[in-house]
């Protein structure tokens, strides 16, 4: 899936590119989901994702730390998951349908926090894990972006 931007941005309130998530959002400091806004959404846009993921993760797939699908391409903000059709979302490296903070092992150093987002040109079906997510709609990709973000123990 190649990395095809335009105009798609993903913003993450308290986060600016390259610098440290908020201990807030760290799993053992409170665990707040952040705030993401989504602009420069294309026109076709059917759903939005976002996938939270750390590559740097000492596991073979990294770990994905947040799953989240139908987000309105008209109302681009991610919510609290809502009632059947709207946000929801899928699970997590832990198997949860839940956010979950950073938390490197200890003298782990930094690792990277991607945050996601995909303009898809088809609507999600069901909850799919990131791994099923991206082999069952990278070919459905209109835009995609991402923020990264850093956090250390």
């Amino acid at each position: 899936m190649p990395l095809n931007i335009k105009d798609l941005a993903v913003a993450v309130r308290g986060v600016g590119p390259g610098e440290r998530i908020p201990d807030r959002h760290a799993a053992d400091h409170g665990n707040a989901a952040p705030e993401v806004e989504i602009t420069g959404v294309p026109a076709g846009t059917a759903e939005l994702a976002l996938i939270l993921h750390d590559p740097d993760a000492p596991l073979p797939h990294g770990f994905t730390h947040w799953v989240v699908y139908g987000i309105d391409p008209a109302a681009p903000a991610v919510a609290a998951p809502g009632p059947a059709g709207t946000v929801r979302q899928g699970p997590n490296s832990l198997g949860d349908k839940a956010y979950t903070g950073p938390q490197p092992p200890p003298g782990h150093g930094t690792h990277h926090y991607y945050f996601w987002v995909y303009a898809l040109d088809t609507p999600v079906a069901g909850e799919p894990t990131r791994e099923e997510f991206l082999s069952a709609y990278g070919d459905r990709v209109i835009e995609q972006n991402r923020l990264v973000g850093t956090y250390s123990a």
